[in-house]
Protein backbone atom coordinates (compact mmCIF):
# COMPACT_ATOMS: atom_id res chain seq x y z
CA UNK A 1 0.00 0.00 0.00
CA UNK A 2 1.32 3.45 -0.95
CA UNK A 3 2.44 5.72 1.86
CA UNK A 4 0.17 8.67 2.64
CA UNK A 5 1.98 12.01 2.84
CA UNK A 6 0.02 14.87 4.41
CA UNK A 7 1.19 18.30 3.21
CA UNK A 8 0.36 21.59 4.92
CA UNK A 9 1.88 25.03 5.65
CA UNK A 10 1.22 28.42 7.25
CA UNK A 11 1.68 30.64 4.19
CA UNK A 12 -1.67 29.54 2.82
CA UNK A 13 -3.05 27.19 0.19
CA UNK A 14 -2.03 29.43 -2.71
CA UNK A 15 1.54 30.00 -1.52
CA UNK A 16 4.33 29.23 -3.92
CA UNK A 17 6.30 27.14 -1.44
CA UNK A 18 3.61 24.52 -0.87
CA UNK A 19 3.20 24.04 -4.60
CA UNK A 20 6.97 23.52 -4.90
CA UNK A 21 6.81 20.96 -2.12
CA UNK A 22 3.91 19.07 -3.67
CA UNK A 23 5.69 18.83 -7.02
CA UNK A 24 8.90 17.70 -5.34
CA UNK A 25 7.23 14.87 -3.42
CA UNK A 26 5.43 13.36 -6.41
CA UNK A 27 6.05 9.65 -6.61
CA UNK A 28 6.88 9.15 -2.93
CA UNK A 29 3.35 8.15 -2.06
CA UNK A 30 -0.25 9.33 -2.01
CA UNK A 31 -0.09 13.10 -1.51
CA UNK A 32 -2.89 14.99 0.26
CA UNK A 33 -2.70 18.78 0.64
CA UNK A 34 -4.67 20.26 3.54
CA UNK A 35 -3.68 23.91 4.00
CA UNK A 36 -5.07 27.18 5.41
CA UNK A 37 -7.26 29.21 3.11
CA UNK A 38 -5.22 32.34 3.94
CA UNK A 39 -1.80 33.19 5.35
CA UNK A 40 -1.33 32.15 8.98
CA UNK A 41 2.30 33.14 9.55
CA UNK A 42 3.37 33.40 13.23
CA UNK A 43 0.11 31.74 14.29
CA UNK A 44 2.13 29.30 16.40
CA UNK A 45 0.04 26.40 17.74
CA UNK A 46 -3.25 28.27 17.66
CA UNK A 47 -6.34 26.03 17.57
CA UNK A 48 -9.75 27.37 16.57
CA UNK A 49 -12.36 26.70 19.24
CA UNK A 50 -16.10 27.36 19.35
CA UNK A 51 -16.22 28.58 15.76
CA UNK A 52 -17.16 26.49 12.70
CA UNK A 53 -14.22 25.84 10.37
CA UNK A 54 -14.91 25.48 6.66
CA UNK A 55 -13.38 22.48 4.90
CA UNK A 56 -13.50 23.04 1.16
CA UNK A 57 -12.55 20.07 -1.04
CA UNK A 58 -11.23 21.15 -4.44
CA UNK A 59 -10.47 17.70 -5.82
CA UNK A 60 -9.42 14.24 -4.64
CA UNK A 61 -6.31 15.48 -2.85
CA UNK A 62 -6.61 19.25 -2.27
CA UNK A 63 -8.45 20.85 0.67
CA UNK A 64 -8.66 24.49 1.75
CA UNK A 65 -9.26 25.03 5.46
CA UNK A 66 -10.69 28.20 7.00
CA UNK A 67 -8.42 27.96 10.02
CA UNK A 68 -4.89 27.65 11.35
CA UNK A 69 -2.13 25.17 10.46
CA UNK A 70 -2.96 23.22 13.62
CA UNK A 71 -6.62 23.11 12.56
CA UNK A 72 -5.51 21.72 9.21
CA UNK A 73 -3.67 18.76 10.72
CA UNK A 74 -6.46 17.95 13.20
CA UNK A 75 -9.14 18.08 10.49
CA UNK A 76 -6.99 16.14 8.04
CA UNK A 77 -6.54 13.33 10.57
CA UNK A 78 -10.15 13.21 11.77
CA UNK A 79 -12.21 14.29 8.75
CA UNK A 80 -10.32 14.31 5.45
CA UNK A 81 -8.19 11.15 5.49
CA UNK A 82 -9.63 7.65 5.68
CA UNK A 83 -6.40 6.30 7.18
CA UNK A 84 -3.50 7.61 9.20
CA UNK A 85 -0.78 9.39 7.19
CA UNK A 86 2.73 7.97 7.23
CA UNK A 87 4.27 11.44 7.56
CA UNK A 88 3.31 15.11 7.84
CA UNK A 89 5.36 17.60 5.81
CA UNK A 90 4.82 21.32 6.42
CA UNK A 91 6.23 24.02 4.11
CA UNK A 92 8.09 25.13 2.17
CA UNK A 93 7.92 28.29 4.28
CA UNK A 94 8.81 31.64 2.71
CA UNK A 95 11.58 32.61 5.13
CA UNK A 96 13.54 30.94 7.96
CA UNK A 97 12.26 29.27 11.10
CA UNK A 98 15.35 28.93 13.29
CA UNK A 99 16.21 29.28 16.96
CA UNK A 100 13.44 30.57 19.20
CA UNK A 101 11.30 31.37 16.18
CA UNK A 102 10.14 27.73 16.09
CA UNK A 103 7.82 28.65 18.98
CA UNK A 104 6.04 31.29 16.88
CA UNK A 105 6.01 29.46 13.58
CA UNK A 106 2.79 28.09 12.12
CA UNK A 107 4.91 25.97 9.78
CA UNK A 108 6.54 24.22 12.73
CA UNK A 109 3.21 24.07 14.60
CA UNK A 110 1.67 21.96 11.83
CA UNK A 111 4.52 19.48 12.19
CA UNK A 112 4.23 19.58 15.99
CA UNK A 113 0.54 18.72 15.76
CA UNK A 114 1.39 15.78 13.54
CA UNK A 115 3.86 14.55 16.15
CA UNK A 116 1.30 15.06 18.94
CA UNK A 117 -1.07 12.82 17.00
CA UNK A 118 1.65 10.19 16.69
CA UNK A 119 2.78 10.78 13.10
CA UNK A 120 6.39 11.50 12.06
CA UNK A 121 6.59 15.12 10.93
CA UNK A 122 8.88 17.59 9.16
CA UNK A 123 8.76 21.39 8.96
CA UNK A 124 10.67 22.88 6.01
CA UNK A 125 11.63 26.53 5.50
CA UNK A 126 13.77 28.36 2.94
CA UNK A 127 15.77 31.49 3.69
CA UNK A 128 15.42 32.78 0.14
CA UNK A 129 12.06 34.48 0.48
CA UNK A 130 11.63 34.97 -3.26
CA UNK A 131 12.19 31.24 -3.81
CA UNK A 132 13.66 31.89 -7.25
CA UNK A 133 15.27 28.45 -7.41
CA UNK A 134 12.07 26.51 -6.78
CA UNK A 135 13.20 23.15 -8.02
CA UNK A 136 16.44 23.12 -6.02
CA UNK A 137 14.54 23.84 -2.80
CA UNK A 138 12.11 21.10 -3.73
CA UNK A 139 14.92 18.65 -4.44
CA UNK A 140 16.53 19.31 -1.06
CA UNK A 141 13.16 18.98 0.70
CA UNK A 142 12.50 15.66 -1.03
CA UNK A 143 15.88 14.31 0.09
CA UNK A 144 15.04 14.99 3.74
CA UNK A 145 11.58 13.42 3.41
CA UNK A 146 13.07 10.33 1.76
CA UNK A 147 15.52 9.93 4.63
CA UNK A 148 12.78 10.32 7.24
CA UNK A 149 10.63 7.71 5.50
CA UNK A 150 13.58 5.32 5.25
CA UNK A 151 15.00 5.67 8.76
CA UNK A 152 11.91 6.77 10.69
CA UNK A 153 11.65 9.20 13.60
CA UNK A 154 11.40 8.64 17.33
CA UNK A 155 7.95 8.71 18.86
CA UNK A 156 6.69 12.24 19.64
CA UNK A 157 9.50 13.86 17.68
CA UNK A 158 9.79 15.96 14.54
CA UNK A 159 12.51 17.63 12.52
CA UNK A 160 12.87 21.28 11.59
CA UNK A 161 14.63 21.97 8.28
CA UNK A 162 16.04 25.27 6.99
CA UNK A 163 17.42 25.63 3.46
CA UNK A 164 20.10 28.32 3.03
CA UNK A 165 19.92 31.15 0.52
CA UNK A 166 22.10 30.15 -2.46
CA UNK A 167 22.76 33.84 -3.11
CA UNK A 168 24.60 34.01 0.24
CA UNK A 169 26.51 30.71 -0.06
CA UNK A 170 26.29 27.68 -2.37
CA UNK A 171 24.49 24.75 -0.76
CA UNK A 172 27.20 22.32 0.39
CA UNK A 173 25.11 19.55 1.91
CA UNK A 174 23.22 18.70 5.11
CA UNK A 175 24.06 19.13 8.80
CA UNK A 176 22.29 17.83 11.89
CA UNK A 177 22.01 20.81 14.23
CA UNK A 178 20.63 22.21 17.46
CA UNK A 179 18.46 25.31 17.78
CA UNK A 180 20.40 28.55 17.77
CA UNK A 181 19.47 31.89 19.32
CA UNK A 182 18.49 35.32 18.10
CA UNK A 183 17.63 38.78 19.40
CA UNK A 184 15.10 41.17 17.87
CA UNK A 185 15.96 44.86 18.15
CA UNK A 186 13.18 47.45 18.05
CA UNK A 187 10.68 44.58 18.12
CA UNK A 188 7.81 46.98 18.87
CA UNK A 189 7.23 50.03 16.67
CA UNK A 190 4.67 52.85 17.03
CA UNK A 191 2.00 52.83 14.33
CA UNK A 192 1.80 56.49 13.39
CA UNK A 193 2.68 59.87 14.87
CA UNK A 194 -0.05 60.96 17.22
CA UNK A 195 0.24 62.78 20.58
CA UNK A 196 -1.11 59.87 22.65
CA UNK A 197 0.28 56.70 21.11
CA UNK A 198 -2.15 53.79 21.44
CA UNK A 199 -1.31 51.68 18.39
CA UNK A 200 1.84 49.60 17.90
CA UNK A 201 3.23 47.15 15.38
CA UNK A 202 4.98 43.94 16.41
CA UNK A 203 7.73 43.13 13.95
CA UNK A 204 10.48 45.68 13.90
CA UNK A 205 13.86 45.14 12.33
CA UNK A 206 15.38 41.87 11.19
CA UNK A 207 16.69 39.63 13.99
CA UNK A 208 20.33 39.58 15.05
CA UNK A 209 21.50 35.96 15.06
CA UNK A 210 24.16 34.50 17.33
CA UNK A 211 26.54 33.19 14.68
CA UNK A 212 29.23 31.99 17.12
CA UNK A 213 27.19 29.03 18.38
CA UNK A 214 28.89 26.05 16.75
CA UNK A 215 26.53 23.24 15.85
CA UNK A 216 23.46 25.50 15.67
CA UNK A 217 21.00 25.80 12.82
CA UNK A 218 22.11 29.40 12.29
CA UNK A 219 25.80 28.48 12.04
CA UNK A 220 25.04 25.71 9.56
CA UNK A 221 22.96 28.00 7.37
CA UNK A 222 25.68 30.64 7.29
CA UNK A 223 28.15 28.00 6.11
CA UNK A 224 25.82 26.95 3.30
CA UNK A 225 24.39 23.76 4.77
CA UNK A 226 20.79 22.63 4.98
CA UNK A 227 20.07 22.61 8.73
CA UNK A 228 18.19 19.60 10.11
CA UNK A 229 17.21 20.01 13.77
CA UNK A 230 15.51 17.18 15.68
CA UNK A 231 12.84 18.48 18.07
CA UNK A 232 10.90 16.67 20.78
CA UNK A 233 7.48 17.33 22.24
CA UNK A 234 8.71 16.94 25.83
CA UNK A 235 10.02 20.36 26.96
CA UNK A 236 10.71 19.21 30.52
CA UNK A 237 13.91 20.61 32.01
CA UNK A 238 15.13 17.42 33.68
CA UNK A 239 18.15 19.00 35.36
CA UNK A 240 15.74 21.54 36.80
CA UNK A 241 13.80 18.70 38.44
CA UNK A 242 16.97 17.50 40.13
CA UNK A 243 17.85 21.00 41.34
CA UNK A 244 14.35 21.87 42.52
CA UNK A 245 14.09 18.69 44.60
CA UNK A 246 16.19 20.66 47.13
CA UNK A 247 13.56 23.37 47.54
CA UNK A 248 11.98 23.43 50.99
CA UNK A 249 8.27 24.05 50.51
CA UNK A 250 6.24 25.10 53.58
CA UNK A 251 2.72 23.76 53.91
Amino acid sequence: MAKVILISNDDGFDARGIKVLERALEGLGELVVVAPDSEQSASSHSLTLRRPIEVKQLDKRHYRIGGTPTDCIVLAMQVVLDRRPDIVVSGINHGPNMGEDVHYSGTVAAAVEGAILGVPAIAISALQRTIEDDEENGRLARTVVEMALEYGLDNKSLINVNIPDPEVAPVKGFKITKLGSRVYENFIEPSGKIPLQTHYTIGGQAPVWNTDDDGSDIAAIRMGYVSITPLHLDPTHYQGIVEMERWKFKQ
